[in-house]
This record gives structure tokens, C-alpha cells and sequence, in this order.
């Protein structure tokens, strides 16, 4: 079973863009997601590139800002091609199916 469920902070505002024909959306954005360092004594963040495709794709657009507290859902995946010297490269996204705002940034300010 491939299933990822991640809640983190959006590290920038989402991109929203078309296919070629307007039929698709896609819609990618990052989250970190917190970790606890048992070494540092110290929270690290882990980034997942995400990316969301049709109907989810401008919802998101819409409703997803930088700094969001966000669920999401999807499964891993993995991106390749070949770079420009020639290597073979590849990139692990998460393919997201939905996602659940949980705040902002600004939220969590105001209730301090």
C-alpha cells in the first residue's frame, strides 16, 4: 500500500497552472513537515514537494496560502528524467488526492 499523510506548514504560495488545452489543473506546493532530532535536542523540518491535479488542484490554488497549516493525503511518487548533462535524475513527490486546512500561521499568532 503507497499512502502518505502529512501535516506541516506550506513553505510558499501554491503555483497553479493549466495543461496545454485548459482541461487539467495541477497545482504544486512544499510543506515542512516538523521532527524531532533525538541528537540536537531540536526540531528539524523535512520538505515534501507536493502536487494536486484537477478539481483538489483549484481548491487548493484557491484556499492554500504560505504559511498554512495543512493535512495532506496522497501517495509517494517519483519523478525522472535526464538532466541536462545527461544523468538520469529523479525527484519523490507526493501526489496528493485531498487536503484539510488545519490554520495559518497568522491563527496560531493570534491565540499566543
Amino acid at each position: 500500500m503507497n499512502k502518505a499523510i502529512l501535516v506541516g506548514r506550506v513553505g510558499k504560495e501554491p503555483d497553479v497552472k493549466y495543461t496545454g488545452n485548459g482541461e487539467h489543473v495541477i497545482t504544486t506546493f512544499s510543506v515542512a513537515v516538523d521532527r524531532w532530532n533525538s541528537k540536537t535536542k531540536e526540531k528539524e523540518a523535512d520538505w515534501f514537494n507536493i502536487q494536486m491535479w484537477d478539481a483538489k488542484a483549484e481548491n487548493a490554488g484557491k484556499l492554500i496560502k504560505k504559511g498554512s497549516l495543512v493535512a495532506i493525503e496522497g501517495k509517494i511518487t517519483v519523478s525522472k528524467w535526464q538532466a541536462a548533462d545527461g544523468e538520469m535524475a529523479e525527484r519523490y513527490l507526493i501526489n496528493a488526492t485531498d487536503f484539510r486546512l488545519i490554520g495559518s500561521k497568522s491563527d496560531s499568532q493570534a491565540s499566543m
